[in-house]
């Protein structure tokens, strides 16, 4: 097992789960099963998360691009997510794992909503670690939410336009109070961030890696911090 320092830890991980599909593909086997595999990857690396000490783990599971897909695929996804609720529940409470999610989840189906609520409002007090999935999620809506809001709070008279910072629209995003992610990682080997956490990742380090989703294990989860120990980190200055 990769060797990596729990004293340099990032504070924030987001990653792209991409490769489900290929790795179906690959293996000759229907796309349904290469969701499936991925949720069994969710669950071992929320899990590794936790005993080495990452404090947020922010998931790309679902995005607002995704509800292009055929309408079984997408059913297949949701009837996938209620599963993983359901039967992570008592593991997230036992490991003090608070779930939270990112994005317009209002378009989510009633029955998917009602256990991601129950699931967030049963491990709110949970302070160990915080799990964000990203469900119907885009990087530009949520900035465009984020404008249309203080556009409507301008509107108010609750605020005027010179008083409009980095931090009113940070505070405005979905990601309201959580750190911007240290490390981004991205599974497939693609080279693009997929419309994701645009205005987080400004100074995130970059790990792209060719292994599927199905197939990023522990050793590779821990590849990909140990490279983020190697990295220099000047947020625009100099090392």
């Amino acid at each position: 097992m990769t060797s990596i320092d729990l004293r340099q830890l990032p504070d924030h991980v987001a990653i792209i789960m991409d490769g489900n599909g290929r790795w179906a593909k690959k293996k000759r086997l229907n796309r349904i099963r290469g969701h499936q595999q991925g949720a069994d990857t969710v669950r071992e690396i929320v899990t590794l998360s936790r005993e080495i000490g990452i404090r947020w783990l922010t998931l790309y599971a679902f995005s607002e691009e995704n509800w292009k897909r055929p309408v079984y695929e997408v059913q297949a996804l949701m009837k996938l997510l209620n599963r993983f609720l359901k039967s992570e529940l008592r593991e997230m409470q036992e490991n003090g794992i608070r779930l939270q999610t990112i994005g317009r989840t209002e378009k989510l189906p009633k029955n998917t909503r009602q256990i991601l609520l129950e699931t967030i409002d049963q491990t709110a007090s949970n302070t160990d670690m915080t799990l964000t999935l990203a469900l119907s999620y885009g990087g530009r809506q949520e900035i465009l939410d984020a404008v249309r809001k203080i556009a409507t709070q301008i509107q108010e008279n609750e605020i005027t336009p010179s008083e409009i910072t980095e931090q009113v629209i940070s505070d405005t995003l979905y990601t309201s109070g959580m750190p911007d992610p240290d490390l981004l990682i991205r599974t497939s080997g693609e080279y693009r961030v997929s419309n994701f956490l645009l205005w987080q990742i400004s100074y995130s380090e970059i790990y792209i890696t060719p292994t599927l989703w199905p197939d990023f294990g522990k050793n590779e989860y821990l590849r990909a911090l140990r490279n983020f120990q190697t990295r220099e980190r000047r947020f625009g200055g100099r090392g």
